[in-house]
């Protein structure tokens, strides 16, 4: 799903005006993004959890050459489902 899907599908549900679909899908991503760049766990209960992670440094190989590079210590955004939504995918596989 793409981000102008999901501003259909949520327009759609919520029964708003596209405009006001696309501001309030951007205000969420704007906003568990500042979160997320303060250091803070965004939490949806039922949905998941947004949170940052650190990557320890570590020595990859560049695929053209073969050769060993370095690869810097990084914080990268990790995802965590919740229950519910575990539980909601795995119902629907059945």
């Amino acid at each position: 799903m793409t981000k102008a899907e999901l501003v259909e599908a949520v327009a759609k549900s919520a029964n708003i005006p596209k405009g006001a679909a696309e501001k309030a899908v951007g205000a969420f991503i704007s906003s568990v993004s500042g979160a997320l760049k303060k250091g803070d766990r965004v939490t949806l209960v039922g949905f998941g959890s947004f949170e940052v992670a650190s990557r320890q440094a570590r020595t990859g190989r560049n695929p053209q050459t073969g050769k060993e590079i370095k690869i810097a210590e990084a914080k990268v955004p990790k995802f965590r489902p919740g229950k519910a939504l575990k539980d909601a995918i795995a119902a629907k596989k059945k």
